[in-house]
């Protein structure tokens, strides 16, 4: 059996109970880590509170593994139990979708436990969940890179008066441009986009694009850290979101579409109000 189980959002007390017995009947457990982290990121600290809590030793999964060496954890599932642990639910990556897939095809059992995610938590701000369109993904621009694909699906969603939830570059265990050209890999230092970084890229898009599907003055709702002891829900215009430090990963950003009475009376609970400081750079992890 191959049990792909989701973890939630904020650290190893977030599993459920059907989640963790699943883990503990398992031979060999996995740890997905690069779609999404949980607050103590790739800690040992960290790594060792979620052991002991599970008792069992966990590998950590990496990009490479999982889209390139997954047949050996696969070939593992055939004859043994075998967890896939996952941050948020199951499904919030299609890596995850990819893998259930391939497991199928070979005859093997799946079972999925799902859990909370980005997806369903950020209705805590206040904006109802139906009313989002789809949700995009922001990635880091390079000099030589400069994907503005999410902005036609933002336009979409505002001429439907819908929300869009904002999913920010995470990059883990990247090799570098040069490693590559070199043909040897050598990895980047861990990189988590900023709300600040996202809301500047969308504007350099914006300036490019000229369509007016958004500007400095377009309501947003930042949210940093969602599921932790320490989360942080910021609304305002762009502008002033801009300015705003929120602290240590993972952030996401909302663009505000049309909304209702309730959802207004709930998003100035988040208006900001002297929050404002120079905003930090990226998060950079040695």
């Amino acid at each position: 059996m191959l049990y792909i189980v989701g973890l939630g959002l904020g650290d190893e007390k977030d599993i459920t109970v059907k989640g963790l017995e699943a883990i503990r009947r398992c031979d060999k457990v996995y740890m997905e880590a690069y779609t999404s982290l949980l607050s103590f990121g790739l800690s040992s600290h960290g790594l060792s509170n979620l052991e002991k809590l599970y008792g069992k030793p966990v590998t950590v999964a990496d990009r490479e593994m999982v889209e390139e060496k997954a047949d050996g954890m696969l070939a593992e599932a055939r004859s043994s139990d075998v967890a896939f642990l996952v941050v948020g639910d199951p499904f919030g990556a299609t890596t995850h979708t990819d893998l259930v897939v391939r497991a199928k095809r070979l005859g093997i059992d799946v079972k999925v436990v799902h859990n909370a995610s980005v997806m369903n938590a950020v209705g805590v701000c206040g904006l109802q969940l139906y009313h989002y369109g789809e949700t995009v993904s922001i990635p880091f621009f390079t000099e030589t890179w400069r994907p503005d694909s999410f902005y036609e699906k933002i336009q979409k969603n505002r001429m439907l008066g819908l929300h869009t939830l904002c999913l920010l570059d995470i990059r883990v265990k990247e090799p570098s441009l040069e490693s590559l050209c070199r043909g040897r890999k050598v990895y980047e230092p861990p990189r988590y986009m900023t709300i600040n970084t996202a809301i500047e890229q969308l504007l350099e898009v914006e300036t490019g694009q000229g369509q007016g599907v958004y500007n400095e003055d377009t309501n947003c709702v930042g949210l940093a850290r969602l599921g932790s002891e320490d989360q942080m829900i910021v609304a305002g215009s762009m502008r002033q979101l801009r300015t705003v430090d929120f602290g240590a990963p993972l952030h996401c950003l909302v663009i505000v579409g049309s909304t209702h009475p309730l959802e207004e009376e709930m998003l100035e609970f988040y208006k900001l109000e002297g929050r404002t400081s120079e905003p930090k750079e990226d998060v950079t992890a040695d």
